[in-house]
């Protein structure tokens, strides 16, 4: 039995998913979300994000980390430039849990999962809660990103 989580970084909203399971089969999931306020600075929010996210690796003790690696967008490129910030954070209190970790580039989670490396949000989120066996929608979309990246985990690292 293997528990893998998976972590979907954002600045406002960072997803969260827990599954546990042995290669295709998944026995639990858990998922939800660390949000933060606009009206905070960058570093109190980084903060709050790294503090939340070292509770749940703590909590959790899981096998593996699965984050969603930094990219950047041409026409938003400040984006990428925070975007890196929260990643950093991420991957500083998953080594200092001794935690393995791997990050998986977006178009590569969304070809794994969906088939299509451009799959939209709402396709994605489609193709976890197949894979779950999950009946009602996963929400927000940040949780259901991170729910994929950990079910990648788990098929990658049977």
């Amino acid at each position: 039995m293997m528990k893998v989580l998976g972590i979907d970084p954002g600045l406002a909203d960072t997803g969260i998913g827990i599954v546990c399971g042995s290669g295709l089969d998944v026995c639990e999931y858990a998922y939800g979300n660390i949000s933060t306020s606009k009206k905070e600075a960058v570093a109190q929010r980084l903060e709050r994000i790294y503090t939340r996210i070292c509770r749940v690796l703590a909590d959790e003790k899981p096998d593996l980390m699965v984050l969603e690696d930094v990219f950047s967008l041409e026409k938003y490129p400040q984006s990428g430039i925070v975007l890196g910030k929260v990643c950093g954070v991420l991957l500083l209190a998953g080594t200092q849990s001794g935690i393995p970790l791997t990050e998986v580039p977006v178009r590569q989670a969304k070809q794994i999962l969906t088939g299509n490396g451009k799959a939209t949000k709402e396709q994605l989120e489609r193709a976890v809660r197949s894979s779950l066996g999950a009946k009602a929608p996963i929400r927000p979309f940040h949780a259901s990103d991170a729910l994929g990246l950990a079910l990648i985990g788990l098929f990658r690292h049977r």
